[in-house]
């Protein structure tokens, strides 16, 4: 079996040379299956690249998918999917967050006959407010979801081949992989494991984007956070009119009405404004995330493929089991 390994690498040129001897180390123990690695280099700034291309000069196993720019995680993998050409393609990191040697694991699950390998993290070494916020996302991503997606899931996986062609053809700009993965269903099976620390270095899913991450997973998946704005408004109308119904029934029946005090029509005021606030907010990231699709540009564009430059962007590439040769819409020119 031909097993194709997809690591998106943004600045870890501190764990590259530990990553890549213990995939090394993880390969010797199968060597009746041949093994790729295939780095996607997502603007790295450091010598992350060089290194690279280090280890694919020594290595004919090691492919470098160099971006043009930094497009993100998320966009990085699917430019590592759209090429990994495998009977099965493996996701992971290269933090060393993700054990290398886990990956047999893995692909025992995958040859007793799962086609889609979910890595589902027994416990994880992050603490502090990152911990905190992992920890209450998965605890609340399950129920918030409309489509039923495992808590404690992050990339790391294995795809069969039918699986990997059926995920290249999901074009969606704000992607959330571990949602895709379950959604595009076959059957999926569970790895459990201990998620490890960064081997060195600091995270590189700053808060921030690791908030938007988060955000598409629940837009992505879920019409929840509307159908909540619904009610709460049914509700608040409710109150409303609850309370205008109960004053006029006191006048009509002539019982005194005290003053409204002023912190009262204040407080209601800002709730009511804030509530909108809230609901106009929550229509925008809907809203942000259909505008993303209809401007139809490329989720990444690859800039070299193994030292050679090539203009690829993500709408053109087929999966390499249907087009091996990429032959359309591929200009190259010599290094």
């Amino acid at each position: 079996m031909k097993i194709s390994i997809v690591i998106p690498i943004f600045n870890e040129e501190s764990n590259l040379d530990e990553l890549y001897d213990r995939l090394g180390k993880t390969f010797e123990q199968a060597p009746e299956h041949e093994w790729t690695i295939w780095f996607v280099d997502d603007g790295s700034r450091d010598q992350s690249r060089p290194m690279l291309e280090g280890f694919r000069e020594r290595d004919n196993r090691v492919h470098v998918v160099v971006l043009s720019r930094n497009f993100g995680h998320q966009a990085a993998i699917s430019a590592g999917l759209s090429l990994a050409d495998g009977d099965a393609v493996i996701l992971m990191d290269g933090d060393l967050q993700d054990p290398p040697e886990v990956i047999l694991d893995l692909v025992g699950a995958w040859l007793s006959g799962g086609r889609v390998i979910r890595a589902v993290r027994r416990s994880r070494k992050e603490r502090g407010l990152r911990g905190l916020g992992f920890a209450v996302f998965h605890s609340l991503f399950s129920y918030i979801s409309d489509f039923p997606i495992p808590a404690n899931t992050g990339i790391f996986g294995l795809l069969d081949r039918s699986a990997v062609d059926e995920l290249n053809l999901l074009k969606e700009k704000n992607r959330f992989l571990p949602g895709l993965r379950a959604w595009i269903g076959f059957d999926q099976v569970t790895v459990e494991y201990d998620r490890q620390d960064r081997a060195s270095g600091q995270p590189k899913q700053t808060l921030v984007r690791l908030t938007r991450y988060a955000l598409d997973g629940v837009f992505s998946f879920s019409y929840k956070p509307l159908r909540l704005m619904t009610v709460v408004g049914v509700f608040v109308s409710t109150v409303g009119f609850s309370l205008a119904m109960w004053f006029i029934m006191r006048r009509l029946l002539g019982i005194e009405i005290a003053e409204t005090g002023f912190t009262t029509l204040v407080t209601l005021i800002l709730f009511m404004g804030g509530l909108q606030l809230i609901a106009i907010g929550l229509l925008g990231e809907y809203l942000g995330r259909i505008y993303d699709e209809v401007k139809q540009r490329p989720l990444f564009i690859v800039d070299k493929l193994d030292g050679d430059r090539l203009r690829i962007g993500a709408e053109n590439i087929n999966p390499p089991s249907a087009n091996a040769n990429m032959s359309a819409t591929v200009e190259s020119e010599s290094k």
